[in-house]
Order: C-alpha cells, then sequence, then structure tokens
C-alpha cells in the first residue's frame, strides 16, 4: 500500500459510502418491488404504466402507429351479425346492440382499439331496473392493482382503480362472478391478448415496436431537416486582394446586393466563383430507413406493403407475404367475437331474472367478416371440380351419402355434422310428403279440396249424332 493510499484511505472510504447511500423515501422506498397479489410473470408497475403512456403517445402522433392499430381494427372488427335460435333473446340481442346508450354498432370498433392499444380491456357493467345493460370501458392506466382468487390468479375478485385528487380513496370494483351476480351490483370484465402465462395483464400489440418507431421517426425528421437544406448554397469568390480591408470591401459590396437566380454575373480573370452545397448520399440513407421499417413490420406481423413501402412489383409477392398477416387476424377475430359474445352472455343472463321467458343459456354465435375474400373463391372452385369425382364415386357406392356431404363441405372450408343434417333433410321430405298425402284424401265437394267434380245437369249427351249424308 503506498503512503497516498494510506493517508487518504479513511476520507476515501468515507466519500465511496456517502456516494452509495441512499436515503429511502416515499419515491425510492418502493422501487424494484411488486405487490404480493401481483404476479411475478408481469411487469412493474411503473414499467407498465409508462409503456402504456408511451403506446397512446405513439398512436396519437405517430401515424405508423395509428396505421396499425387500425389495420388491426378493420379486420377485426367489421361486418359483425348475431346468429341467434330464439326469437325473443334475438330482439333483446338487437334492443341492447342499438340501445343509444350502448352503440354497440360503432362502439366495437373503440373497443378493438383499446385492446390493440393496451393489451388489456375493462368493460364496466352496469343494469337498469328493466333489466337492460349498459357498458363503459376503463382506461387501463386508471386501473392500479387486480386481485385476483388466493388460489387462481386468473380469477380476478376486485379491480382497485387508481385514486386521483375528487376520490382519494376509491372503492373497489366487483369483478363478475356468474355465482354470486345480481342486477344491482356494478361489475368489470377483464379481457387481455399477449398475456403470458400465469400473468394477470396484457400487453399492447404496440409495445415491442415501441423503440423502433420512435428511431424511425426521430431518422425521419433528420433526413427532412438535413433535405431542407439540400438546396441551400454559398458562393465562394477567390481574389488576389492587396490588403485585409481591400477583401472586406469586395465582401460588402457582394453582400449588399447579391447575385439573384438567373441573373448574370461578368467577373474577370482575377476572381473565381464557387458554390458550395451540401452533399446528401440519399441512396445509404434509403436502406438505413428501410432496415427500420422492417423491424417495425416484423413487429406488427404485416408486410411492409401494408405500410406504404412496396418491397416487390409483382401481385403474387405481395399476396404470399399477405398469407400469414391474415392468419394472424383470423385468431385476433376469433378471439374478439368470443369476447363480445361473453358480454352478450352477461346481458342476457341479467336480463332472464326479470324475464322469464327468456333462455339464458340460448344457442347463438357472432359472425364477422371474412379476412380474406380472395379464398372464398379458390374454395368455390375447388368444391365444383370435387363434386364430380364425389358424384362419381358415390354412383359406384364407394363412399356413403354422409361421407359425400362431408367432404363436400370440408372443400367449401366449413364444418359441419353431416349425420344431422341427412336427418333434418329426411324430415324435411317426410313433411312435405305428409302434406301431400293430406291433400289427396280430401273428398269431393269438400271446400277444402281445390278440384271439385263436374256436376252432371242433363246437358251432357253421349248419343252418337248421324253423320249428313
Amino acid at each position: 500500500m503506498s503512503i497516498f493510499d494510506r493517508v487518504f484511505k479513511n476520507q476515501i472510504d468515507q466519500a465511496v459510502k456517502a456516494r452509495l447511500a441512499v436515503a429511502e423515501n416515499q419515491d425510492t422506498f418502493l422501487i424494484g418491488t411488486r405487490s404480493m397479489s401481483q404476479s411475478d410473470r408481469d411487469r412493474f408497475s411503473y414499467d407498465r404504466e409508462e409503456i402504456l403512456s408511451q403506446s397512446l403517445e405513439a398512436w396519437r402522433v405517430n401515424p405508423l402507429a395509428r396505421r396499425i392499430v387500425e389495420l388491426t381494427t378493420q379486420y377485426v372488427a367489421g361486418g359483425l351479425s348475431i346468429n341467434c335460435k330464439g326469437d325473443l333473446e334475438s330482439k333483446f340481442f338487437a334492443d341492447f346492440w342499438d340501445h343509444r346508450l350502448n352503440r354497440m354498432g360503432t362502439r366495437v370498433y373503440e373497443l378493438a382499439d383499446e385492446l390493440t392499444r393496451t393489451g388489456n380491456l375493462f368493460v364496466l357493467l352496469s343494469t337498469d331496473a328493466a333489466g337492460m345493460t349498459y357498458l363503459r370501458v376503463m382506461p387501463a392506466t386508471h386501473i392500479e392493482k387486480i386481485i385476483p382468487r388466493p388460489n387462481d390468479i386468473e380469477q380476478p375478485l376486485f379491480f382497485k382503480p387508481k385514486a386521483d385528487i375528487e376520490n382519494l380513496n376509491p372503492d373497489l370494483i366487483r369483478a363478475y362472478d356468474p355465482l354470486n351476480d345480481a342486477n344491482d351490483l356494478k361489475v368489470m370484465l377483464h379481457y387481455t391478448i399477449n398475456r403470458p402465462a400465469g400473468a394477470q395483464w396484457g400487453e399492447s400489440d404496440l409495445a415491442p415496436m415501441l423503440v423502433w418507431l420512435s428511431r424511425y421517426s426521430n431518422w425521419l425528421q433528420d433526413r427532412a431537416r438535413l433535405n431542407r437544406f439540400r438546396n441551400a448554397f454559398l458562393y465562394v469568390v477567390q481574389a488576389k486582394f492587396a490588403s485585409e480591408a481591400q477583401r472586406k470591401a469586395r465582401q460588402n459590396a457582394l453582400n449588399a446586393s447579391p447575385p439573384k437566380p438567373g441573373s448574370l454575373l461578368v467577373a474577370d480573370e482575377s476572381e473565381e466563383w464557387k458554390v458550395l452545397s451540401p452533399r446528401l448520399e440519399s441512396a445509404d440513407a434509403e436502406k438505413d430507413g428501410l432496415a427500420l421499417k422492417k423491424m417495425i413490420s416484423a413487429g406488427a406481423g404485416i408486410p411492409l406493403h401494408f405500410l406504404a413501402e412496396p418491397e416487390s412489383a409483382t401481385r403474387s409477392t405481395a399476396e404470399a407475404a399477405g398469407g400469414p398477416t391474415f392468419r394472424r387476424y383470423e385468431l385476433r377475430q376469433k378471439y374478439f367475437l368470443w369476447l363480445l359474445s361473453d358480454i352478450l352472455r352477461v346481458a342476457l343472463t341479467r336480463r332472464a331474472r326479470l324475464d322469464r321467458k327468456l333462455n339464458p343459456a340460448v344457442e347463438f354465435s357472432i359472425t364477422g367478416s371474412d379476412i380474406n375474400t380472395r379464398d372464398n373463391g379458390k374454395l368455390a372452385q375447388a368444391a365444383y371440380y370435387m363434386i364430380n369425382v364425389l358424384a362419381d364415386l358415390k354412383d359406384r357406392d364407394l363412399i356413403s351419402n354422409a361421407e359425400f356431404l362431408r367432404v363436400v363441405y370440408r372443400f367449401f372450408g366449413e364444418t359441419v355434422d353431416a349425420e344431422d343434417m341427412l336427418q333434418k333433410a329426411k324430415e324435411q321430405i317426410d313433411h312435405e310428403q305428409g302434406k301431400a298425402s293430406s291433400k289427396k284424401d280430401i273428398p269431393d265437394g269438400d271446400p277444402g279440396n281445390s278440384h271439385l267434380s263436374p256436376i252432371d245437369d242433363g246437358s251432357k249427351d253421349d248419343t252418337p249424332i248421324d253423320k249428313p249424308q
């Protein structure tokens, strides 16, 4: 140990301890901690709130982020229709869907946007005395904590809203429980996407792209700023001057009356004029921008031509690139339709407590528009050619009627119960044949018989007439 270390050892140790020591306060005490009811698979609260805030800001100001969310909503939430077997239940669904306080026809787009933007959808339900249910969407940033069951983290019991200046101690919101539900209770439903197994919170589709959206935006701003000065230039006049005063006098004269664009400038051999202008290598910059945009496209799961960046001029290449994207949209649409069905089931169950004519377990489904309409033409063409082959096999008694029907619908892209369809067809034929036979059994002269026998009034004479000579 050197003499310097021996003399200043104590001072150095004290300075290091003072630097490393952090006084605990309300801002630093909870850093790196999580609630006991929170899963370790979830983000920390401050990290999740930062991601939600950045996602909302990117959706507001970044055109690419806005377009990614819009594309998902357009493919997932378009062309919805409710199919229900019960007439009374169908009428209730129509009333719920078209109610002016629900506006489900347009609210579904808001639900799809919020689900894509935040990864979480908190739906607050309330029911009036007549049994009509109304829904409102609570932003994910307004929920502080999800309180689950002790034995199952995926079953929430309560949702704790964040405190604000108007309500410093907000009440807990009860989660919907079908076994302990009542119409006078306000309940909340929680739906998520991109949720890791064992977690409570979902994640935004924009979360993995936020850093690349920011980098692409900054790169584009830099390019726009440089291109603004691309046409700027400076004149450099080189000449031999006798003194510095003569040079300044010449410069002041030129600054007082600079040459205008398109004007003529005449100089003698003692002066040489040059122009300085910025040199931008746009070709190299284009590759950098395309690389950033590819990262955004990969994170969104959509091809580049969806983001106004055609990589190829051929239509077949563009169609092939859209295949994985359509699969992703189909999966999201399937989840979104289930989400809406779950909300309708809760609304129907609450109404059925007051109206005993309604069946809360009625079968119904919600269908959406086709993700890729081009597949319909391919399926129809395949089924058209396949029917001839199957008909030939059926004539040779190589396949049954049920197998014939199953394979035909398989080539149409639909899955059906062939035996059930044949049974229903047989019942319908028997019913029509029964109606036809009942009409034949109606006796003559019956008013219900459409065919009446002619009445013999003596006007008909079968006596042959002599042939005139």
